[in-house]
């Protein structure tokens, strides 16, 4: 995959991962309320780094040859398009006496992140469509 089509991939899959981002922290806000609520996260950078990690290993990895799938398979690369976001519910704190956990003013500036990165990632998307335009002119 050339740089081109894996910049615009990875940048589309983070504009995705921070629309969620924006859902559960809207989410959390309308339930801050409501007793024993628990607010959730959305995990995806550690997942996505151990997939580039595991792409960088196979170099030096050692190979093992399969011809039957009931075959013992050692540890494969982890192709970071698979690499799915999870919702992460953080059970262990409370903040209120009802039992939740959601700081309303902390999930409103995280949402004014999130647009942010959002917007910076947009940028950053139609600066790799612009390059390839300048190149198409000339």
């Amino acid at each position: 995959m050339n740089s081109f089509t894996r910049s615009v991939d990875l940048l589309s899959r983070a504009m995705d991962v921070n629309s969620l981002r924006y859902q559960v922290s809207a989410n959390n806000i309308a339930n801050s309320e409501v007793p024993n609520y628990k607010r959730q996260t959305v995990n995806f950078e550690s997942e996505l780094k151990r997939a580039f990690d595991s792409e960088k290993d196979t170099e030096h990895r050692f190979q093992l040859t399969t011809t039957n799938d009931r075959h013992i398979q050692l540890d494969m690369p982890v192709d970071f398009r698979t690499v799915e976001p999870r919702r992460v519910t953080d059970w262990e704190s409370t903040a209120n006496a009802n039992g939740n956990n959601v700081d309303p003013e902390y999930e409103a500036m995280n949402i004014m992140k999130i647009q942010l990165n959002y917007r910076l990632l947009a940028q950053l998307e139609n600066f790799e469509f612009s390059q390839v335009k300048t190149a198409m002119k000339r």
